[in-house]
């Protein structure tokens, strides 16, 4: 990722927290193959998992699983017989890039204070987003103990995290959750069957906030009323965002509250 130092997050629970808020990845890998597309990408919903909640250096697990007839799945599973035949751990890399909830093209008449006195403005898009790299280990064996109590666990987590953050179905005064269990057993492990799982041990994490921060504080105004004005969900997200990441470069501050 291209990180201007006026862009870059580097604050890990700022970056953890991003990941949390916005589970769906891209899963990007380059697996060497006769038999497969070298590269591909799949959008997979992940569970972060992080030992010391509290850490500021710890980057976490990734968990997630993939349909076993997806052509990446194929490729996936065959690096890991290549690479790993014990224990299913790729040679090579992976990257997964999680976006941020809103993004946006920016019209240079939004730069209220630069356009009118010299005309040297552009358009540009802002954006927000968070990459994660690290080595991955595949679980493809549907008759392994340990692929069953990975994707056993993965799916159930996965579960919870989505009934209880997005839908907000946490049970006393609100609806409870929908839980694995709901399902019957024989359908639930037909689908176990026909799905391979995705552990991404991360060693890098790497966070962008492009939302106007190199502008004048007049020109971020004029961003932030321009997006107002269209009276949006989207417009005014991206307002927030704008003003809450100027209002931390004004600030000096390294530690934002990542969206």
């Amino acid at each position: 990722m291209y990180l201007r130092a006026i862009h870059a997050e580097f604050n890990i629970p700022a970056l953890r927290k991003f990941i949390r808020n916005n589970p769906l990845g891209i899963l990007i890998t380059a697996l060497e193959s006769s038999n497969f597309p070298t590269l591909q990408c799949t959008h997979i919903p992940w569970v972060l998992d992080v030992v010391d909640e509290h850490s500021e250096t710890e980057l976490g697990r990734l968990r997630g699983h993939m349909a076993k007839p997806n052509p990446h799945s194929k490729a996936l599973t065959e690096a890991a017989q290549r690479d790993g035949p014990l224990d299913g751990s790729l040679k090579h890399e992976v990257s997964v890039l999680f976006n941020g909830p809103v993004h946006a093209y920016v019209t240079p008449k939004f730069y209220t204070e630069t356009k009118p006195v010299t005309g040297k403005v552009v358009p540009t898009w802002n954006y927000s987003a968070v990459q994660a790299y690290g080595k991955a280990t595949i679980y493809f064996n549907s008759g392994s103990e340990s692929t069953s109590v990975f994707l056993r666990d993965q799916i159930s987590d996965l579960t919870k995290q989505s009934e209880e953050t997005i839908m907000g179905h946490t049970g006393g005064e609100n609806l409870p959750a929908w839980e694995v269990k709901d399902a019957p057993d024989p359908f639930i492990e037909l689908l176990r069957k026909n799905i391979i799982g995705i552990e991404i041990d991360v060693k890098r994490l790497e966070g962008k906030f492009k939302m106007t921060q190199e502008m004048s504080k007049g020109d971020r105004e004029g961003v932030i009323n321009g997006f107002k004005s269209l009276n949006t969900e989207d417009g005014l997200k991206m307002a927030e965002t704008v003003k809450e990441r100027g209002d931390k470069k004004d600030a000096g501050s390294s530690k934002p509250n990542a969206t």
